[in-house]
């Protein structure tokens, strides 16, 4: 299970916590423009945009979990279990797998405007990255930062669907428009205190801080967390420096972190939120935190050669650092 989310504050904000019950060994992995970008079915882009992003790169290959490119276009992929389905190759479309489909889309467009062209000839087609590695079940999260505005791509049984997504949020099941369409069951959450509406007859005490968030749900499923970080982060304060907006951006994905032993997988595993992270758009930089290691650190993708031909990849800082005071 997972949860993306964008946040506007100044620049614009993409990120996502990965939550799973073991790691694949992702790193920080910068994709330059000049390192060529295979895919199955359709012909090598030797020349791209340059993409930063968490990804396992198999056989040389960065298999992205969430990217954003040079031109403040991102995507993240999101578990989307018995509704994912990829289809058969077809004559006459861009056939493309969807482990390739965030480095096909983001290695070519800068804009969604530009990105729906592609989506209108895409096939996502059924082809496994390897034996080992077979193909995830997801859909997907994609923003912008000329418009702050966001799309969900799902491809189920009766075909593709882009959806405009107001709330620029996105977690797993069900599909997004029932996601959607469930927030309305919450309109009477406030982050102010409630008025008496139960009983004029009645003195009813505003006993506790808090009251108007009464109701807003706490579970791990997806539903729950799909309310509760879209109710976050649309009455998330705005911050003056790049740190309090990075700051703010983690509270709002650490609102639904996973923690370990609390949701259960089976053979006594337990997913839990392996890292989240939060890509400032405009600028480039990638920072995360780790389950480990809750401080933030961050990778520029503008601090190296954007013209190489290699991947660039960072490990993860997945140590806890304490900073004494004494």
């Amino acid at each position: 299970m997972c949860t993306a989310a964008t946040y506007t504050a100044g620049d614009h904000y993409f990120g996502r916590n990965l939550d799973l019950e073991l790691s694949y060994g992702e790193k920080v992995t910068i994709t330059p423009r000049n390192f060529p970008l295979t895919f199955r079915k359709m012909p090598t882009l030797e020349h791209h945009y340059a993409l930063i992003g968490m990804a396992t790169t198999v056989d040389n290959y960065p298999l992205y979990f969430d990217a954003t490119n040079e031109k403040g276009l991102s995507m993240a992929g999101l578990n989307y279990p018995g509704n994912a389905d990829y289809k058969p190759y077809a004559e006459g479309k861009d056939n493309v797998s969807p482990f390739e489909f965030v480095s096909w889309i983001l290695g070519q467009c800068a804009t969604l405007a530009e990105a729906k062209v592609l989506l209108d000839k895409i096939n996502l087609v059924k082809i496994d990255f390897s034996e080992q590695l077979p193909l995830s079940p997801l859909h997907w999260l994609m923003a912008e930062t000329a418009s702050e505005k966001t799309l969900t791509i799902e491809c189920d049984r009766d075909g593709l669907h882009v959806y405009d997504n107001p709330v620029g949020i996105l977690t797993n099941n069900p599909q997004f428009d029932k996601q959607l369409f469930n927030l309305n069951n919450y309109q009477f959450l406030s982050p102010q205190q409630p008025e008496n509406k139960f009983s004029q007859d009645l003195e009813l005490d505003n006993y506790s801080r808090g009251l108007g968030t009464r109701g807003l749900p706490g579970g791990m499923d997806s539903m729950s967390r799909f309310v509760k970080v879209a109710f976050t982060k649309l009455n998330a304060p705005k911050g003056e420096t790049e740190n309090e907006n990075v700051g703010n951006f983690f509270h709002i994905l650490h609102s639904v972190e996973q923690q370990k032993n609390l949701d259960g997988v089976e053979n006594n595993q337990f997913e839990f939120t392996i890292y989240s992270s939060c890509v400032n758009a405009d600028r480039g930089i990638y920072y995360y935190t780790t389950y480990d290691n809750n401080q933030i650190n961050a990778v520029d993708m503008h601090k190296v050669d954007l013209d190489g031909k290699e991947l660039v990849d960072y490990a993860l800082a997945n140590e806890q650092n304490i900073n004494w005071q004494n």
